[in-house]
């Protein structure tokens, strides 16, 4: 890790210096709650404290709150005090979050006797730091967290923390790509030997996590980890399609060394590209995803099979392509960048009539100017009028007319 990326030099990080940064960064003046709401003995803990120390804190941070008793009725306390809304987490476990606008703040009732108990019960080190909101005092840094945030490393506290919960399992990988750090040795050796646990984790749990990882800058290196550790044995069906005899295993497309595609273009095509090229709607479906990305994912795989086994589409097929992935063609174009040169310039130009694919003439006014009652017939002519357009050949009324004329009439 560059220790450039910490907010301060790590020679110079000690649990009073961080107390102080963060104090500096996190402000309880732009808290969306006001801390003497809050009773004595809370702590600040997870990911802002993390991020702060890192340099990497998002205009609305999400907070994470431990409490000494009482998470979930004092979470209904501060929403009816700042207007907010209030989601039990876990009722079991005492555990709530208040949504404030673009804030989110999570309770959880403290897990231990006492403050250091409940961090000894967390996932890695990075995670188990405390900045407690009472007076100035030092940051609470048992596990050695402070340390492994200079070494740029991900250290699990123990095995049995990662047993309680298995999804922290999948959770290393992914705090990995996230920070661009590295998974210890030691922990690695974890992750696999207790990797088919994750397939007790309810569905959602593992989905909303595999989204998380997907969306990470380093998303491919993780996901690409998260195989060789064997944590994704249960859902994973990689494609393998036959090119020039050879094999293409999308694990090894990495997309992470050279992307093309702009900061806003890449937010929406690596996530999807990067569960496409792993997971078939069947297996995105038994991790209870919703329709749509099933749908967007089986679409998406079809024309990558479709362009690996055919480079040459004929014109029927590039108009089919352009309509079905007019949204997501920057996806495609990472998955087969060779196949597709010259395709993201012209996606990105609104005007170009192939890869933005419109009938010239709606199907209202086809039914009024030619007579037509609804049916088969107004579809076919749609799709007659917007390949013409697309290929520049005439799309006009009269050429519609031509195109009626040409369908195959219905027997008596």
């Amino acid at each position: 890790m560059d220790p450039r990326s910490l907010a301060t030099p790590p020679s110079r990080i000690n649990p009073t210096s961080a107390a102080l940064l963060l104090r500096q960064l996190l402000p309880p003046q732009r808290w969306p709650i006001a801390l003497n709401k809050l009773p004595i003995g809370c702590a600040l803990v997870g990911g802002a404290v993390r991020d702060g120390l890192l340099n990497r804190l998002a205009p609305h941070p999400d907070l994470d709150l431990v409490v000494p008793v009482g998470a979930i009725p004092l979470a209904r306390q501060l929403a009816h005090a700042h207007g907010g809304v209030v989601v039990v987490l876990d009722a079991e476990r005492d555990m709530a979050r208040v949504v404030l606008g673009p804030y989110t703040v999570d309770l959880a009732a403290c897990s231990g006797a006492n403050l250091e108990e409940d961090l000894a019960r967390r996932d890695y080190r990075i995670n188990a730091m405390a900045l407690p909101l009472d007076g100035n005092g030092p940051l609470l840094d048992p596990q050695g967290g402070l340390a492994d945030l200079a070494k740029g490393l991900i250290t699990a506290i123990s095995e049995q923390n990662l047993q309680a919960d298995p999804l922290r399992l999948l959770r290393g990988p992914r705090l990995a790509a996230e920070l661009n750090f590295q998974l210890e040795s030691a922990s690695c050796k974890l992750l696999q030997r207790h990797g088919a646990l994750l397939g007790q984790v309810a569905p959602e749990r593992v989905l909303a996590e595999l989204e998380k990882l997907a969306r990470c800058s380093h998303g491919s290196k993780g996901l690409e980890q998260a195989i060789e550790l064997g944590l994704l044995q249960p859902w994973l069906e990689p494609l393998q399609f036959c090119r020039n005899q050879k094999l293409i295993n999308p694990k090894n497309i990495n997309f992470d060394a050279a992307c093309p595609l702009s900061s806003e273009e890449a937010a929406a095509a690596l996530p999807l590209a990067r569960l496409a090229q792993l997971f078939s709607a069947r297996s995105l479906g038994r991790l209870k995803a919703s329709k749509k990305l099933q749908q967007r994912c089986q679409i998406l795989r079809h024309w990558w099979q479709t362009i690996l086994q055919s480079p040459v589409l004929l014109e029927e097929e590039q108009l089919r392509l352009c309509l079905d992935l007019e949204a997501d063609l920057g996806a495609l174009v990472l998955l087969i960048p060779g196949a597709t040169e010259g395709w993201l310039e012209r996606w990105r130009n609104p005007e170009d009539r192939l890869f933005h694919p419109r009938s010239p003439i709606d199907g209202a006014q086809l039914q009024q100017q030619l007579g037509l009652s609804p049916g088969p017939a107004i579809g076919a002519l749609l799709w007659q009028l917007t390949k013409a357009r697309a290929f520049g050949k005439p799309h006009n009324l009269e050429a519609a007319k031509h195109f009626l004329d040409q369908l195959p009439r219905p027997h008596d």
